[in-house]
């Protein structure tokens, strides 16, 4: 084995970099189009917090939805974060929710599930023009998220 073959093999590691939680609206249901079944939640605010950065979610963003035919939903979420600092930071998160019927079931009637009994996963993507929030835009980060019946909270950490 080479030392290229060794590092290769070598699997990555997660630090732990902040927290957020997002107040949501209602789901706007758009029904089928021809991409599929279409929601829209909008973002009412929401707050951050963690090692690496602290601060506020600003209303006025969404998560647009694709419930799949399997009953997976593909989110694509865009919001603007304020730091603590006063930067501001546009997050897009794509991920996916998967779950059993049942448990995707409960979730759409608002009841707290588990969040061990269904994956929800996201790739956030951060943008800023502030110097000191430049590394978020130079990593690689994945989100652990759950649903709560008036928001979702994740938890991102970066890929070392």
């Amino acid at each position: 084995m080479t030392d290229l073959d060794t590092f290769l093999s070598t699997s990555p590691r997660l630090r732990f970099a902040f927290m957020v939680k997002v107040k949501v609206a209602p789901v706007i249901d758009l029904g089928v189009t021809s991409v599929g079944h279409r929601r829209v939640i909008d973002i009412l605010g929401g707050e951050v917090s963690g090692p690496r950065l602290s601060g506020e979610i600003l209303p006025g963003g969404a998560d647009w939805q694709v419930v799949r035919p399997d009953g997976a939903i593909q989110v694509e979420a865009r919001y603007t974060i304020r730091a603590t600092s006063g930067g501001l930071i546009y997050v897009r998160n794509d991920g996916v929710r998967v779950a059993s019927p049942e448990i995707l079931a409960a979730l759409g009637r608002g009841e707290v599930v588990e969040p061990a009994s269904y994956y929800f996963r996201t790739n956030p993507r951060f943008e800023t023009a502030d110097p000191a929030l430049a590394w978020m835009q130079d990593a690689v980060f994945v989100g652990v998220a759950t649903r709560a019946p008036t928001g979702v909270a994740i938890g991102f950490h970066e890929v070392l």
